[in-house]
């Protein structure tokens, strides 16, 4: 991969900014001159504009497609992830890592700008930075960036305010629940670079977890799209190298290998008071973990959905 991920991730949303109507957004250029798609804020926002965020959260290296599964006897829809950068795309784009926070304006970035940036202690334990003269970034809150903030993301992503795009929506909105709930192989890889697992054996990914249903309120929606992967999600790796390595890192992959593990997301955070640092960092994965070791033709799985919790957390009643 040669095209820098920022140069992709342009060219991927600069085709919607010609009809942003089309995806039920609004296009606004600040008086920053940066150019901000609202597509889950005040607009409503539409399932190909969550299609839209994550691709180019993942800077187009990941096909992101809606696929029909079931939860129990329930038709479901489902986001199928595939990538064969999975480190650039889930790691250095996608990851939610930049805490943007002012005393007025809170959101959380992902994205190329990322590494436009290079502030995360990540891009260094994986020797990846960019300089980009154009940059873009997504965020997930519930209020949208004025110039003044917008300014200080561009100027902390090394670029002029001007060549730069930030795609906004909500959590509890058609299109920022689906690109988190398309966060799964990502979940996966973030888990294992924790774990000190060596995350450039895996030269592919593919992973699938069920679409949450759009919640009323910030909080339900935090919820239902954390339980659609911690209990939901199911990624295969395809990587390269020993066994031995696999297993004994394997058991520790899935969610249900936190104490925090066992009932719906939502009673979880209300239960720290809404403090994430307070949460078990290990719960933060998907349900299952496949590997298919390239090399030696073996495979290796961990962990298994949670239809229950599911059902709990999405309000599905069986008839």
């Amino acid at each position: 991969m040669s095209t820098l991920l920022n140069a992709r991730a342009w060219d991927l949303v600069h085709q919607a900014l010609e009809s942003p109507g089309s995806l039920r957004g609004n296009l606004e250029e600040l008086a920053c001159g940066a150019r901000l798609l609202d597509l889950g804020v005040k607009a409503q926002g539409s399932l190909e504009a969550g299609l839209l965020l994550s691709r180019a959260c993942t800077s187009g290296l990941a096909e992101v497609s809606l696929e029909m599964g079931n939860i129990g006897s329930v038709n479901w829809p489902m986001v199928q992830v595939t990538t064969d950068f999975p480190v650039q795309a889930c790691l250095l784009s996608q990851y939610a890592g930049w805490e943007i926070k002012t005393e007025s304006y809170f959101a959380m970035g992902s994205g190329p700008m990322r590494a436009n940036a290079g502030r995360e202690e990540l891009f260094q334990q994986l020797n990846y930075t960019e300089q980009s003269s154009n940059s873009v970034g997504i965020l997930e809150a519930d209020s949208l960036p004025n110039s003044e903030v917008v300014r200080e993301i561009a100027t902390k992503a090394n670029v002029d305010p001007q060549n730069l795009i930030l795609l906004v929506a909500s959590t509890a909105s058609l299109a920022g629940n689906l690109q988190i709930n398309a966060r799964v192989v990502e979940t996966a890889l973030h888990k294992l670079h924790e774990l000190h697992f060596d995350v450039t054996r895996i030269v592919s990914a593919t992973g699938i977890a069920p679409v949450s249903p759009v919640a009323s309120n910030t909080l339900a929606a935090i919820g239902r799209t954390n339980d659609a992967i911690l209990y939901g999600g199911q990624v295969t790796l395809y990587v390269q190298g020993d066994d031995e390595s696999i297993e004994q890192i394997g058991p520790k992959v899935p969610s249900s290998a936190s104490s925090d593990y066992g009932k719906p997301f939502e009673q979880t955070f209300r239960d720290v008071n809404c403090d994430f640092y307070q949460i078990d960092p290990m719960l933060f994965s998907p349900a299952q973990i496949v590997f298919q070791n390239i090399d030696t033709g073996q495979v290796h799985w961990f962990g298994e959905t949670n239809e229950k919790l599911l059902k709990e957390s999405f309000g599905i009643q069986e008839k």
